[in-house]
């Protein structure tokens, strides 16, 4: 909180953050463990779903506090990604069906009914899941009318041309912006 005042007061503009969550508690995980390859125990519209709905709720509300508040958050960083992580990354797996589920009765209604105007971006992970992921969460009614945008990581972009995935999704949900929210170089150390 520090560093993001000390930020936000250097900017000569507003500075829109978003947070990204990595993992749910490990009483709430499938894995028992903060880490490795867990999914949220239950289904969307249950307990666990509802708790770490209100998680993003309290974190906003924490956070906003101490007068820092977040332009937007994402549904899970990495979601697929936690299907395929090495045991000790902290990560909660979702298939698009799962969170489309999650966004639509869950984190949709739960940041509805807060006062907080954070917008919610869904994927947020490799543009290869594009535009399937985008066709399962979009294509509910309910979730989309929750989701802003969608978040895209970079690292697997050589794949997929961007006409395949990013235009391709455009064209299909106009009304949804794509953000690059993550990218790094040196993830492959033979490159």
């Amino acid at each position: 909180i520090p560093l993001l005042r000390r930020a936000l007061a250097m900017s000569k503009r507003p500075l829109l953050l978003f947070a990204s969550p990595w993992t749910a508690p490990a009483w709430m995980k499938s894995n028992g463990d903060v880490r490795g390859k867990g999914t949220l125990k239950g289904k969307a519209g249950d307990k666990y779903h509802k708790t770490w709905a209100n998680y993003f709720i309290k974190f906003l509300d924490e956070y906003a506090k101490r007068n820092v508040t977040f332009w937007a958050v994402t549904a899970q960083n990495e979601p697929l990604a936690g299907l395929l992580t090495p045991p000790q990354a902290p990560t909660i797996a979702f298939t698009a069906a799962q969170q489309r589920d999650f966004i639509a009765q869950d984190l949709g209604p739960a940041l509805a009914r807060s006062p907080h105007r954070t917008r919610l971006l869904m994927l947020d992970d490799q543009r290869i899941h594009l535009p399937h992921w985008a066709k399962v969460v979009l294509g509910n009614a309910t979730a989309a009318r929750y989701v802003a945008g969608l978040a895209v990581h970079w690292y697997l972009d050589a794949i997929v041309p961007p006409g395949c995935s990013l235009e391709a999704t455009h064209k299909l949900f106009p009304d949804h912006f794509l953000l690059y929210t993550e990218a790094c170089t040196g993830f492959f150390t033979f490159r």
